[in-house]
């Protein structure tokens, strides 16, 4: 679970719900400061269990080098709305949603528009992408990124614990399963979150505000995805794979291979793990403003 490190939003940003021919999504909309030139708009995708706010650290950075800043609540997943129907969080409804809030943005005919998935995130932005490609149709976004998002499935050892977490899903409500959780990350947590920490009361709000039918598809779905590495390879657009040096989902040997294969720009942030977004902000920033602004990103 991503573990946003402030909740303040800078000046130059808003929530507010996005609307779309799909539905409403919350999003936290960040332009750049006046006086900055524009160079494009970010569309960020957060990842299992997680939402908007996993990008919040990265706001003030990425506008300030003229880039508007877009993170989204996906379907059912804190703010944004969603049915209590699994149907309605199969992967190619998630990517179809993708593909609306991109069109919904508003951006000037001719603005680069970049899309990045963290985690999970990942793999809706390439279903996204390879739907759009196989469409046949122009892609409205001008780069990929993948953040923390491999190849496939997840490794074992995580597939076992997510197994544990859907079997919770099915049997209790979202407050016992919740309660469980922080019982077995009680060690990892130590040190980090008491019973009045702003960010800890927040990630309880956010667990109890996620449809858990979201959660159980989007779980699954992190158990069964299919390598669809070579599909994404033969699609027309610059792609960045960027991790902390250590990921528990995705091994780094795996994400290394996944970008070779991708013929991606490879970044790896040192002293992040699995949400450099929120672990090390500044250099994941930096690392996404040079890619945008490199020879074939638009900028």
């Amino acid at each position: 679970m991503s573990r946003p490190p402030f909740l303040t939003l800078p000046e130059n940003a808003i929530a507010y719900p996005l609307e779309t021919d799909r539905g409403a999504f919350a999003v936290l909309d960040a332009v750049p400061p006046a006086g900055t030139p524009r160079r494009g708009t970010a569309l960020l995708v957060p990842g299992f269990t997680g939402s908007k706010e996993d990008f919040v650290a990265l706001l003030a950075p990425l506008t300030a080098a003229g880039y508007r800043t877009v993170a989204v609540d996906g379907r059912g997943q804190h703010e944004s709305p969603g049915p209590r129907d699994e149907a309605a969080y199969a992967q190619e409804e998630l990517a179809a949603d993708v593909v609306a809030q991109t069109a919904a943005l508003g951006t000037p005919a001719g603005e680069p528009v970049h899309l990045l998935g963290h985690s999970m995130g990942g793999l809706v932005v390439r279903a996204a992408v390879l739907a759009a490609h196989g469409a046949g149709a122009a892609l409205p976004w001008t780069s990929l990124t993948l953040m923390s998002s491999g190849p496939a499935a997840i490794e074992p050892a995580q597939q076992a614990r997510t197994k544990l977490l859907l079997d919770a899903l099915s049997g209790m409500d979202m407050e016992g399963v919740w309660r469980a959780m922080r019982d077995l990350d009680a060690e990892d947590l130590e040190g980090t979150a008491n019973a009045g920490d702003a960010i800890e009361e927040f990630l309880h709000r956010r667990w109890l505000a996620t449809v858990p039918e979201q959660l159980i598809v989007t779980g699954r779905q992190l158990l069964d995805e299919p390598d669809r590495v070579a599909e994404l390879a033969a699609v027309p657009l610059p792609k960045l794979v960027v991790s902390g040096a250590v990921d528990y989902a995705w091994p780094v040997p795996w994400l290394d291979a996944m970008a070779e294969r991708l013929a991606a720009r490879r970044v790896v942030v040192e002293g992040a793990e699995h949400s450099p977004n929120a672990e090390r902000p500044d250099p994941t920033a930096q690392a996404l403003r040079e890619f945008w602004d490199g020879p074939g990103s638009g900028a």
